[in-house]
């Protein structure tokens, strides 16, 4: 095992290795996307909106344990592409054992403290006496499944990191299609519904996982050993600040969608579209929303390796150029995607069932009005990735907490007040705006420090 092997992330062409990295990425991201829609298409077609209520309802969990997951993989990765590039070996050995220990340790815990409150957590995330008992049998399940999930993700980053992207796609693609396949003979043949569509998911993610175990048998540029898993305060302090970001942005997007359901459910209830629609509806815009931002943080994570190897052998010119191509691309992708929700949403709620004219009615809302300014959120979504690549996560932190936690939670509990159950859809606009105004500013003094640092090495 030789990590020197990624001696090519400082030498060859940028966007080549940002297509080699990125592309696998995104279909790793965007299938585990999929995981989610493909159960609400199936559901809403063969339970009705109900059913895809109830997912809504206990999504948040597997966003938790996505939230962990991701601290732990998305940390060590960071961790491990800065180790390849000072040619710190042992360090990266030491690493890795250290994450895969504390996600089986983590996620054993998540899914017995789940399972214990079950009941405290439906009702926190807005559970109606219309889709209780879906939401029950759903979750169940889901929660059995939690330690196979997050290991799979975890491992995910760390894969990628160490110079198999299209390894880390492929163990992903794998779990979502047997999730296909499985979805409609649960539901249509079986008559399991919601269970059925559970049972399918976890099945695809415990296939996922054991592709993950079997890569850690076959890595490139490190051998794990017995001592490599030893847990040590040391390492975890290194890994985990590198992976804050991540956990936060999941974390924020369960407390949003917790606040989001409840305002929904309350202010829906006294509007002319009743508990259950708007809360479906704007279950559905977010995870569609899940896509799009799969596109984007494939783009900033697939480049994670070739920014963290560059950052850390001090080839700062090469990583500004990397910024520059990245935002190039985040760019288009918000542009195609303003396009899609502002011409096509009717289309695209209909994709999961056909319901009333009102849930139609505020369908259309939904996504003209929550994801006019997405283009925004793709340059703060990966500017978010790109700080926690080049080692410093307090400004990736900040990042992610003022968008999605610190600007977007009063503005759901405030603007109802105002406008109605159509308050909240406007809280993602006003927070995309105004984050990105900070963000312009924040990496105007990064590029600066970077160009500075540069010139000082002469490189």
């Amino acid at each position: 095992m030789n990590q020197n092997s990624n001696q090519y992330l400082a030498e060859a062409p940028i966007g080549k290795l940002m297509m080699k990295f990125s592309i696998p990425c995104i279909m790793s991201l965007l299938v585990s996307s999929l995981y989610n829609i493909v159960d609400q298409v199936f559901i809403g077609r063969g339970v009705g909106y109900l059913g895809n209520g109830a997912t809504n309802v206990v999504f948040p969990i597997t966003v938790i344990a996505l939230a962990i997951a991701l601290m732990v993989g998305d940390g060590c990765a960071a961790f491990l592409s800065i180790c390849q590039g000072k040619r710190d070996t042992e360090g990266i050995k030491k690493g890795v054992g250290n994450a895969i220990s504390t996600l089986v340790v983590s996620s054993v815990i998540l899914m017995i403290l789940f399972l214990c409150g079950r009941e405290g957590i439906l009702h926190t995330f807005g559970a109606t006496e219309n889709n209780i008992e879906y939401a029950r049998e759903y979750f169940n399940i889901i929660a059995v499944g939690i330690p196979f999930f997050m290991f799979a993700n975890g491992m995910n980053s760390v894969i990628r990191a160490d110079g198999s992207p299209q390894f880390a796609m492929i163990s992903t693609l794998v779990g979502c299609v047997i999730n296909i396949i499985l979805d409609p003979i649960a539901i249509f043949v079986f008559h399991w519904g919601v269970k059925g569509a559970a049972i399918a998911t976890i099945v695809g993610q415990i296939v996922s996982a054991c592709l993950a175990v079997y890569y850690l048998f076959h890595t490139k540029s490190f051998k794990l050993s017995k001592n490599s898993f030893a847990v040590k305060g040391a390492i975890i302090k290194r890994i985990q600040p590198l992976g804050i970001s991540s956990f936060l942005t999941q974390l924020s997007i369960v407390i949003i969608m917790g606040v989001m359901n409840n305002v929904l459910v309350k202010y829906g209830a006294m509007s002319k579209y009743g508990a259950d629609i708007p809360m479906t509806v704007v279950g559905i815009v977010m995870k569609v929303f899940q896509i799009v931002i799969a596109f984007v943080i494939g783009v900033a994570a697939g480049s994670q390796p070739i920014v963290g190897y560059n950052y850390g052998a001090g080839h700062f010119g090469r990583v500004k150029e990397i910024y520059k191509k990245m935002m190039i691309v985040e760019v288009g992708i918000g542009i195609i995607a303003t396009i899609c929700f502002e011409i096509f949403p009717l289309q695209l709620i209909s994709l999961f069932g056909s319901e009333s004219d009102l849930y139609n009615e505020f369908g259309i809302l939904s996504f003209r009005i929550f994801l006019c300014t997405i283009i925004f959120c793709c340059v703060v979504k990966s500017t978010s990735v790109f700080l926690q690549s080049i080692g410093k996560p307090v400004m990736s932190m900040g990042v992610s907490l003022l968008r999605d936690f610190i600007l977007s939670v009063p503005l759901v509990l405030i603007l109802p007040l105002a406008f109605g159950v159509k308050g909240p859809l406007f809280s993602a606009p006003i927070a995309d705006i105004m984050t990105f105004l900070v963000v312009v500013a924040m990496m105007r003094k990064v590029m600066k420090e970077l160009h500075t640092t540069s010139n000082q090495k002469g490189v």
